[in-house]
């Protein structure tokens, strides 16, 4: 009796959990920023998690990631000898500057891609554990860091063989691509919210990626189209470009340009907070909407 008794006043005191209603701006972006901290105390799953998908991916070949490294190479090797031919460049410094576009371009369109399918492709995680959203976007950088550790090897190849001179400045290129993976972690935060809820964004974004490839100096060099004004406009509303070029200047360069930084540090602002925003307007409705 007196067991019952304790039970049924412990029940009493015990407040009952209820679901509040949406209060507005203030709790989601309270919320937003409460699962991007707890996410980032989680990097030891965001890491195993990484590790998986790249061994599932490849799992029963021998060569496994590097597969995808060696076509890189062969993939570089034959653009820039043909292409060094059609734009009257010299190859020692063409293949060089082809290498690392390229290979940085695929490190940022997969971010990007992946980061559209990030929550989609984790319905069963995101049914069935409660893990903050934050997980899935660091999961798809880090996964895709690792593929680029293993292009790399392509970048130093090619300065090997061409005999590149490199100057201690190359190593501004570490901050930039710390820069690059905080700007596609909010990347993966916006496209993957905005893909759950409407899947054709996807196949757009795609679209648009492929398009920016050939308006962006991957291939040709910025210089050569300064003349032209048509050219021209599209450089200074390219983000792509600038992007790119923080992180290729100071290796063929060896200076950083301060208005390119700053316009891309103005741009990465931009997309943090309007990727905020997003994921706190959205954060509630994900699991729903995969």
């Amino acid at each position: 009796m007196n067991r019952l008794s304790a039970k049924s006043s412990y029940a009493q005191k015990k407040k009952p959990d209820v679901l509040s209603t949406d209060k507005g701006w203030p709790q989601r972006f309270a919320f937003a920023a409460k699962d991007i901290a707890d996410g980032l105390k989680m990097w030891r799953l965001v890491w195993v998690l990484s590790f998986s998908d790249i061994k599932l991916r490849y799992r029963g070949s021998v060569l496994g990631p590097f597969w995808m490294t060696l076509s890189t190479g062969v993939q570089i090797a034959g653009m820039g000898f043909v292409y060094s031919y059609l734009f009257k460049t010299d190859t020692t410094t063409y293949l060089p500057y082809l290498a690392i576009s390229m290979i940085m371009w695929g490190y940022m369109c997969s971010i990007i891609n992946d980061g559209c399918t990030c929550f989609t492709q984790s319905d069963f995680l995101i049914k069935g554990t409660r893990i903050p959203f934050s997980v899935y976007a660091a999961r798809n950088i880090i996964r895709n860091t690792i593929i680029l550790g293993h292009n790399v090897l392509v970048i130093i190849a090619v300065f090997a063989i061409m005999k590149f001179h490199v100057t201690l400045f190359a190593l501004y290129a570490i901050p930039v691509l710390l820069l690059w993976m905080v700007n596609g972690f909010f990347i993966s935060l916006l496209c993957g919210a905005l893909c759950a809820r409407f899947r054709d964004v996807t196949q757009i974004i795609a679209s648009v990626i492929q398009i920016a490839f050939f308006i962006t100096p991957i291939m040709w060099f910025a210089h050569d189209f300064r003349t032209n004004s048509a050219a021209k406009v599209i450089l200074i509303y390219n983000p792509f470009y600038y992007m790119l070029e923080i992180l290729r200047t100071p290796v063929f360069n060896g200076s950083m340009d301060t208005q390119t930084l700053i316009i891309s540090l103005l741009i990465s602002a931009a997309l943090a907070v309007l990727s905020f925003v997003a994921f706190a307007r959205t954060r509630g409705r994900i699991a729903f909407w995969i």
